[in-house]
Formats: C-alpha cells, sequence, structure tokens
C-alpha cells in the first residue's frame, strides 16, 4: 500500500506539470496575437498612407476646381501616429515608432490631418 505522503507529493507533481504545460500553452498564444496585433498595426499604417497618395494623386489629375471629403482615422489600432507630407512624401508612423512608411506623393500646400480633410484642385 502506498504512502499517504507519497501519493500527496505526486498528486503536486503532476499538478506543476499541467500548470506548467497550461501556461507554456497560454504563453505561446499570447505571442501569436501580439504578432497578428503588429502585422496588422504595420498594414493599416501602410493603409493609412496608401490613402493620402491616392487622395493626392486623384486630385492632381483631375480637371481645375475638384474638390473632395477624406477621413484619417484619429488612431491605428489604439496607436497614436503621425502624418506628414515633406519633400514630395507622405510620412506615417505610429508615435512608439515601431511602425512607419512613406510613399510619394505629388507636389501640394497644407498637410493630412487626423480626422475629416478637404482636398481641392486650384490654380494647376
Amino acid at each position: 500500500m502506498r504512502n499517504k505522503g507519497q501519493s500527496s507529493v505526486e498528486f503536486i507533481i503532476l499538478v506543476g506539470a499541467v500548470l506548467f504545460f497550461f501556461m507554456a500553452f497560454a504563453f505561446a498564444i499570447q505571442i501569436n496575437t501580439a504578432d497578428k496585433t503588429n502585422e496588422k498595426r504595420d498594414v493599416l499604417v501602410k493603409d493609412t498612407a496608401l490613402n493620402v497618395q491616392a487622395e493626392i494623386d486623384l486630385a492632381h489629375r483631375s480637371s481645375e476646381g475638384y474638390s473632395r471629403n477624406f477621413e484619417l482615422p484619429e488612431k491605428i489600432l489604439n496607436s497614436d501616429y503621425e502624418i506628414s507630407i515633406i519633400a514630395g512624401a507622405v510620412y506615417v508612423r505610429t508615435l512608439d515608432g515601431e511602425h512607419a512608411t512613406a510613399y510619394p506623393v505629388a507636389d501640394v500646400s497644407g498637410q493630412p490631418l487626423k480626422g475629416s480633410n478637404s482636398i481641392r484642385k486650384e490654380n494647376g
């Protein structure tokens, strides 16, 4: 017959092993979720820059008097970001510095803003 102390030790070892594997599984899921969120944020940063590039390109190719309103998100997946047009390129980067992109655009005056934007073609 087994000793009660031995059964207790075996039970604790078994519970410890199950807990270890559960924690390892939870950790693996957390890493996978973080990677997917990171990839999604990167795609959304690029989409935001491409959206501005497309709006500027459309205005540039349109006839005189073209006018349109478009929206830019306040945040990208709950991350603050900066957007600006410098030296013929639209730059978008998250404030944590982990995601950034730039795309060429036609020469424009003004800067894109988070929220509502108005674009128009005047004098050329």
